[in-house]
């Protein structure tokens, strides 16, 4: 679980076979809301299994058996990590810099702050900021939905989706080293901005889901087995107890939901829908706020060890980051995050762009490139390296593909979506 980029002491001639072997990786890559740009995963085994026994047009599509179990074994966390994540914690920094991110309850938005509200008490008692979405009835929240057009209604599921599998990611954030809530109500700093984040993050899930339910414009049957699914496939994590590489996997994972749902906002606000657009500006600004907090933690721990954060960068960059929802499916359609993704890319949602100027920005952020060589061992300078020279490179595949996409160009390729009762969406033009 150190997270470090291993290469051969022979160096510059490995240094050279490990670039090009990064850039063929690069050539596979797929865009994924939520998050990175990262190459097709397979389904666990057993899914595939139950797939194939459904027959149909996906019984011919062959899963590679995973042992993600076998990935994991005995990589526990370096000591020096644990270590300073514990600092961070007993030390104050915590209490003074990351705890104030999170909103007191009592001055936080709730879900029915923003949705058409069924009791005449609590709209009377409303400030008048909420009366006016509490005030709308459930015909004025759907005439507005009526005109979001369906791949805007993809993404919105989508994310949806990926916000309820919360639970997940709550299960995630107790495995780190250092990090976690061991007792269930710790008042240690950490454990207590666990929760916090989680609290926050709860809201999202709940709001989105309950305006899907309202628009009537989706078949929430399908929405909720979908959740439900994801629930149980869960979510793979490559070093998931190592703090180094949760800052870093979490300050990106923010940053991408940001960029996704501020987006969704737009497009929501484009097409009339005033109710959405600020549902989805309200999660988003949540999550720069998130973003915010994960990228202080990351830029903490690259002052106090900067040999040590640069190379679990470059281990989450070179990874192939398996995101949050990537187990996501309806029960019928075996591709379905893959067509949800790139329904967001060609809308404009979350794109390979996207991932390149993120990357970029925390490079930037963290200030990697000014890493002085004392501070690195040889190992460090070589991820420094790395990390500095990748937001060109992404840039450059995603031109290569683009022009590909280009020369390929056939007739427009379309994806049922079970969530939106079985109609056909464009996923490439």
């Amino acid at each position: 679980m150190l997270g470090l980029i291993t290469l051969p002491a022979s160096a510059a001639s490995s240094v050279k076979l490990l670039r090009l072997q990064h850039l063929e990786e690069m050539s596979t890559l797929k865009c994924f809301p939520h998050g990175l740009a990262v190459p097709a995963q397979p389904h666990p085994s057993w899914y595939g299994g139950r797939v194939a026994r459904r027959g149909g047009r996906w019984a011919s599509k062959a899963t590679v058996a995973t042992s993600f179990e076998g990935t994991v074994a005995g990589m526990a966390p370096a000591p020096e990590q644990v270590e300073a994540m514990r600092c961070l914690g007993l030390g104050g920094w915590v209490e003074e810099q990351l705890l104030p991110l999170l909103t007191p309850v009592e001055d936080a938005w709730q879900p029915s702050d923003l949705l058409p509200c069924f009791s005449r008490s609590a709209a009377a008692a409303a400030s008048a900021e909420q009366h006016q979405a509490m005030a709308m009835t459930t015909e004025e929240l759907q005439a507005r939905a009526s005109d979001v057009p369906d791949d805007v209604l993809v993404c919105l599921v989508g994310n949806m989706v990926t916000e309820e599998a919360l639970p997940t990611y709550m299960c995630m954030g107790n495995r780190v080293a250092g990090f976690c809530d061991e007792t269930g109500c710790s008042d240690l700093p950490w454990a207590r901005w666990l929760r916090g984040w989680t609290a926050e993050e709860n809201r999202h899930g709940d709001l989105l889901n309950r305006y899907l339910y309202l628009s009537g414009r989706v078949d929430m049957r399908q929405v909720e087995r979908t959740v439900h699914h994801l629930l149980r496939n869960g979510m793979h994590m490559l070093r998931p107890s190592s703090p180094y590489h949760n800052a870093v996997y979490g300050a990106f994972q923010e940053r991408a939901t940001f960029i996704s749902h501020s987006r969704t906002a737009r497009h929501a606000a484009r097409h009339g829908d005033r109710c959405l657009a600020r549902i989805c500006g309200v999660v988003a600004a949540d999550e720069k706020r998130h973003e915010t907090a994960y990228a202080k933690v990351s830029a903490r721990l690259f002052e106090t060890d900067p040999d040590g954060m640069v190379r679990a960068l470059a281990a989450v960059l070179r990874d192939k980051i398996t995101m949050p929802g990537q187990l996501m499916t309806d029960g019928r359609d075996a591709d379905i995050f893959a067509h949800f993704s790139a329904v967001a890319q060609r809308a404009g949602v979350y794109t390979a762009r996207d991932y390149g100027d993120m990357v970029d920005h925390f490079v930037r952020r963290w200030k990697v490139a000014d890493l002085a060589g004392g501070q690195l061992s040889g190992e460090g300078r070589r991820a420094q390296d790395y990390v500095c020279g990748m937001p060109r490179k992404i840039r450059r595949m995603e031109e290569l593909a683009h022009d590909r996409a280009i020369k390929a160009a056939k007739q427009p390729e379309f994806a049922r979506f079970s969530w939106l009762f079985d109609r056909s969406v464009c996923i490439r033009a």
